[in-house]
């Protein structure tokens, strides 16, 4: 018999609750900062990469301890604002980065049991005496698709 339940973290439907509010005020926290951006604009603004990084942080830490050598055509406040929000924005996406890549395994392991489920249960649809055979015939339609695309070749 294979393996099978072995993703059983489940989620009471207390914590479906929970979860769906506190995504529900993310949102609404966020509404007013989230930027949209065109794959043109994306392109334009990019990334900063990681010398220009240094550049911003050298700049920012010589705008900390030496302000009497900081350009006075440079809005600081406004600097300082953008700096704190990439600082602060950097933290969140990494954590929200982390949070769905764990979500994202969790539910391959989900889908990994209730795969394995089903195919038990079309094993045992297929070989029961009382078997429904519009069942059978409607399961084997999506089992006929998987072993044609398994046997087509890789070009």
């Amino acid at each position: 018999m294979p393996f099978l339940n072995f993703e059983n973290r489940y989620f009471s439907e207390a914590e479906k609750t929970v979860i769906s509010t506190v995504l529900q005020e993310m949102q609404t926290a966020l509404s007013g900062k989230l930027a949209t951006l065109t794959p043109e604009e994306r392109q334009q603004y990019g990334s900063i990469n990681e010398q220009n990084k240094l550049l911003v942080n050298k700049v920012n830490d010589y705008r900390t301890t030496s302000p009497q050598l900081s350009s006075p055509g440079v809005d600081w406040e406004e600097f300082g604002k953008d700096y704190d929000s990439h600082s602060f924005l950097q933290s969140v996406t990494k954590s929200l980065s982390e949070l769905g890549k764990g979500l994202e395994n969790a539910k391959i392991l989900h889908d990994w049991d209730s795969y394995q489920a089903s195919l038990i249960d079309y094993q045992y649809t297929l070989y029961s005496n009382d078997s429904d055979h519009t069942k059978v015939e409607e399961i084997k339609q999506f089992l006929t698709v998987m072993v044609m695309a398994m046997e087509t070749p890789y070009l």
